[in-house]
């Protein structure tokens, strides 16, 4: 007679352990689809938010700073995928925005190509510049690589603000020439086309970083950012990984440079400084860095802020108060940065963060039956 081994049955988790999913888990992957589709009708509503915006949703002073906001909101998601999902902190990322910028202005302004033709050889020219500026900046790491980032960067804003070969404007900027544009882009009853394009921008960076981070590219970057040494050691090149997100990266930034060129008329030096870059980065620990979302959210909260506090700075309602409070309160950048070091302080891992911390709390409070 055979003894015979009979397996033990799986251990069960109890029922009061795995709650089943509530409601939120089902309606949760639904909700970007919901959010694009409520920002693409945005423009046929009238609603009016005082103190929140100036005008009507369907106005086109808040239909541009909501296309500033969606520009940015894009851009600081390019950004992280630099920094958030590999690991390289960059100072010059700036550059391949205002190569963008300048590059559409200057090829329909000085040469008169067509807009689309202009745009197209803009965000070729700034994939090149990306490609062959990581070459050499890879070279370095750490402090060193963002330090040379930086130069590059200095070096593209002194270009600018001394007009080199009088293409740029100097210090004065360049207008764009709005002959060389489609009209339905031109005037300010067309505002409605530019936000919807501006969110076509934010809706293809979206899916372009997060199509790149769930690919096997996505998962390499991942390792790059957390262990380099391991990547290496598995026979994987981190060189030409981190040239691909760099490159990736920056013909990200200057497709937003086309848009944000489009939106605002034209060109100015300022968006060539390290202060740019700068901004990207506060908004991307704002978001979360390395975030589903964080980032965008970051970036078009921090964009929003940055207008309406200017706004509010110069109200007269700041005006009123004493010196002690007008003073710093009439400054945006002094009202960005403390909202910067609590949010930081409160919640470290930014906005993407923010449910996480606060579950503790959703659970304390009582159920329905």
């Amino acid at each position: 007679m055979t003894n015979s081994v009979v397996d033990a049955p799986p251990a069960k988790v109890p029922a009061e352990l795995t709650p089943p999913p509530g409601r939120w888990h089902r309606v949760r992957p639904w909700l970007p689809l919901v959010a694009l589709v409520v920002f693409a009708i945005l423009p046929y509503s009238t609603a009016h938010l005082p103190g929140f915006f100036e005008g009507p949703l369907n106005s086109p002073g808040t239909l541009q700073l909501l296309a500033i906001c969606l520009v940015f909101g894009g851009l600081a998601a390019g950004y992280d995928l630099l920094f958030g999902r590999t690991g390289m902190l960059s100072f010059g990322h700036a550059l391949y925005f205002a190569a963008g910028v300048y590059g559409v202005d200057i090829l329909v302004t000085r040469a008169g190509l067509p807009l689309w033709s202009a745009a197209l050889l803009t965000v070729t020219g700034g994939a090149t510049l990306a490609a062959l500026l990581g070459a050499v900046a890879l070279r370095t790491a750490g402090i060193a690589f963002a330090m040379v980032t930086l130069a590059f960067a200095q070096v593209g804003a002194i270009l600018v603000a001394r007009d080199f070969g009088g293409l740029t404007g100097g210090e004065e900027g360049l207008p764009l020439d709005v002959s060389g544009l489609p009209a339905a882009l031109v005037g300010v009853t067309n505002t409605v086309n530019l936000y919807w394009l501006a969110l076509a921008y934010l809706t293809l960076v979206v899916f372009v970083v997060h199509r790149v981070s769930g690919s096997p590219t996505g998962r390499v970057l991942a390792g790059l950012r957390d262990d380099e040494r391991r990547i290496g050691v598995l026979g994987l090149d981190p060189y030409r990984f981190k040239l691909i997100a760099f490159t990736l990266s920056g013909t990200l930034a200057a497709a937003g440079g086309v848009i944000y060129c489009l939106l605002v008329g034209g060109a100015s030096p300022h968006i060539t400084s390290s202060e740019l870059t700068l901004s990207l980065l506060v908004m991307v620990v704002l978001g979360g860095p390395g975030t589903r979302w964080g980032p965008v959210l970051g970036g078009m909260l921090y964009m929003y802020l940055d207008h309406r506090l200017t706004a509010f700075g110069s109200s007269s309602a700041v005006d009123a108060l004493p010196s002690v409070l007008s003073r710093p309160l009439s400054q945006p950048l002094f009202v960005l940065g403390t909202v910067f070091i609590l949010a930081v302080y409160f919640f470290p891992g930014g906005l993407a963060g923010l449910a996480d911390r606060l579950g503790p709390l959703r659970r304390l409070l009582p159920r329905r039956p």
